[in-house]
């Protein structure tokens, strides 16, 4: 027999557990040795690895290495860095596949593994396949052992970041790299920009001393926005723990959520791909997708989920993608994947050619009011049944609704959102309106339908 996981690390986007309990340094060789019959079985042989700066992930990264090269797979290791420098990489080293080390944006006790597989995103049913390979896999291999190498890649990574830097007058910015893995790759990168540059939290710590790396709580930003108001900066930028998605403040100290920033992202890239469609994710404000259409792009709604949209992006040949949680992605000049320094970056030089301020280009968007992500709790086992129902009923009396991903209902008060989380059991929520009287009426009714089926409301 091979090698069984605990079910619960095996995700749709990715593997992640918990150091220790769910996962071990045994399912890391597990996971390289299966990833690697995969790829061989596939044609490839070559694969990138890389890994942050948790505690644990040399341990982790190390039994990788030694699983793929004992299924005949040749192993390039890249180092220390953002997850976004493994996907670089991929796309640059002449390899078939790569594989970051990673707990992203999780506690200190987590941990886990991103895939690239054939320059294409690996998920859903490839990280069950990869379980299955694992478990058929005989204790030794017949292959012949793949070739281990060292490539440092991170001063090639930031020289590419910086070359699409084009700005006309030098900004101040705060970074905040959370003691993740960017803090080296932001210290070099400011040292080729122009303008001035106040960095928090750049040392590599993997026990996040400062806060928890997550820059879609707003609690996690306030540091940042003290930087910013202290600094007396144009605007400040916060990273995950694996710098793949980006959390942005204004002068102001506001937060930018990931829709907005892709407003002000996208009338550059439309200048240059007119009527290009432009893709966001279902969760993702309705003045974004307006935004879009004013400035003459095909505005296109797709699934939530990292993955998925890098696959719709290769689909549809998007210019620029981006979710809510700050997952964005530059087709235009870039590589198609999610990378938060290059997103700021080209945030920094579209602001330093700009005759308004960041603070001016958020007041520019209409006002709407709308609920953070409402997350609550739903049985694995019933959850996707209760979109299911919902989404029937809706159907029944003619509601105008889009439901590639769960269920998102325009009503004469604006919108509201029911989904069923890939990655945990819960519901997930949102409503959105132009007035607080349509809020209420929109939550109210999103309240009834989950009533309907047997689903408390969590937001009276």
């Amino acid at each position: 027999m091979g090698h069984r996981f605990d079910p619960t690390i095996l995700r749709e986007y990715d593997i992640r557990g918990i150091v220790g309990q769910s996962l071990s340094a045994a399912d890391a060789r597990a996971i390289g040795r299966a990833y690697a019959t995969m790829l061989v079985e596939a044609g490839g042989s070559r694969v990138a690895v890389g890994y942050d700066g948790r505690l644990t992930s040399p341990e982790l990264e190390a039994s990788l290495v030694d699983g793929l090269a004992a299924e005949g797979a040749d192993v390039v290791r890249v180092g220390r860095g953002p997850t976004p420098m493994v996907y670089y990489a991929s796309a640059t080293l002449g390899v078939d596949g790569g594989i970051m080390v990673t707990g992203s944006h999780n506690p200190p006790d987590h941990n886990g593994f991103k895939f690239v597989f054939q320059g294409k995103s690996f998920y859903g049913t490839a990280i069950q396949k990869l379980g299955e390979t694992a478990q058929a896999l005989g204790r030794a291999s017949e292959r012949a052992r793949g070739q281990i190498s060292d490539r440092a890649i991170r001063e090639e990574y930031v020289a590419r970041l910086a070359r699409d830097y084009l700005g006309d007058r030098p900004l101040t910015v705060a970074w905040d790299a959370g003691n993740g893995a960017t803090g080296e790759v932001v210290q070099d990168l400011t040292a080729r920009l122009p303008g001035r540059h106040v960095l928090l939290n750049e040392t590599i710590d993997g026990t996040f001393p400062a806060h928890h790396p997550d820059p879609t709580i707003p609690e996690n930003l306030l540091q940042l926005q003290e930087a910013v108001a202290r600094e007396c900066c144009d605007l400040g930028v916060a990273f995950d723990g694996d710098g793949d998605r980006i959390g942005v403040v204004d002068s102001l100290g506001r937060i930018l959520w990931g829709d907005q920033l892709m407003v002000v992202l996208a009338r550059e890239v439309l200048a240059r791909h007119p009527g290009a469609p432009i893709l966001a994710d279902v969760k993702a404000s309705q003045v974004l997708f307006d935004e879009i259409a004013k400035m003459g792009g095909r505005p296109v709604m797709a699934a939530t989920g990292h993955s998925l949209i890098k696959a719709k992006l290769l689909e549809t040949g998007a210019p620029l993608a981006g979710e809510m949680s700050g997952h964005i992605f530059f087709a235009d000049g870039y590589y198609g994947f999610d990378d938060a320094m290059y997103v700021a970056v080209r945030l920094l030089g579209i602001l330093s050619r700009s005759r308004h301020s960041l603070v001016e280009l958020r007041d520019q968007l209409p006002a709407v009011i709308n609920t953070p992500e409402l997350r609550f709790a739903c049985a694995e086992s019933r959850k996707f049944e209760v979109v299911r129902e919902v989404r029937e009923r809706l159907q029944r009396v003619g509601a105008e609704m889009t439901d590639i991903d769960g269920v998102r209902v325009r009503t004469p008060d604006g919108w509201w959102l029911l989904r069923a989380s890939n990655t945990q059991a819960v519901l997930v929520a949102r409503a959105e309106s132009e007035s607080e009287e349509g809020l209420a009426r929109l939550k109210k009714e999103l309240a009834a339908e989950l009533a309907a089926s047997g689903v408390e409301f969590p937001d009276q």
